[in-house]
């Protein structure tokens, strides 16, 4: 990708203040355009062609320049989205399920999340300093989520307390590498036992070690 000026994806406000959102079409452009740069970078990497991406959003390719002028850029907005869309659905498992429930549900919701960010890897283990802040913004944003839904089964007295979110987090993470050979759902099964240990001693109070 050529290196362009970075162009802001929301629209200056006429007074010169906050940028306004992005409108309703806007947003279902940008969100196509994310979404189809993640299943071209899970198919053929973060090196596939920018048109390639532009073809499959079904927008041209000054469209694609415009909004993400370096590949960095769109990398980090794919991760960020798909970070978003992965914390966001708690809210609605939550919602749906009770507290039990709801926390295997979306144990399982993440294994999904970390089989997208396999096309990123190459990327983000770059050493590329473009990236240096996305650690910080799945924490900031995915342990939060695991903690409420933790606290919410504790006091439901579906698992036991005393779980660390980040230590649950980075085990489901290295569970989704795998053996060789083995896709998702081979984590998906494991994850399933750590649900399962998790019930082990519900409703007890557990010292935390």
């Amino acid at each position: 990708m050529p290196k362009r000026t970075p162009a802001n994806t929301d629209h200056p406000s006429p007074d010169g203040g906050k940028p306004r959102q992005m409108r309703a079409d806007g947003q279902r452009k940008m969100s196509s355009l994310l979404q189809a740069a993640m299943e071209v970078f899970a198919e053929s990497g973060v090196d596939a062609p920018v048109r390639e991406i532009a073809e499959k959003a079904g927008v041209g390719l000054g469209t694609v320049y415009r909004h993400f002028p370096q590949r960095s850029d769109l990398i980090v907005a794919v991760f960020q989205s798909q970070v978003d869309t992965c914390a966001e659905a708690a809210v609605a498992i939550a919602k749906k399920y009770e507290p039990g429930e709801a926390l295997a549900r979306w144990m399982q919701r993440f294994v999904d999340f970390i089989a997208t960010k396999r096309g990123l890897a190459k990327a983000l283990h770059s050493g590329d300093p473009a990236y240096s802040a996305l650690p910080a913004y799945f924490d900031k944003h995915l342990r939060p989520v695991l903690e409420g839904l933790l606290d919410a089964a504790v006091t439901a007295g579906a698992v036991r307390p005393g779980i660390q979110a980040g230590e649950l987090l980075r085990a489901v993470a290295t569970l989704c590498q795998g053996p060789h050979g083995e896709g998702t759902a081979y984590a998906k099964r494991m994850v399933e036992l750590i649900v399962d240990g998790l019930r082990y001693g519900a409703g007890t109070e557990i010292s935390k070690r």
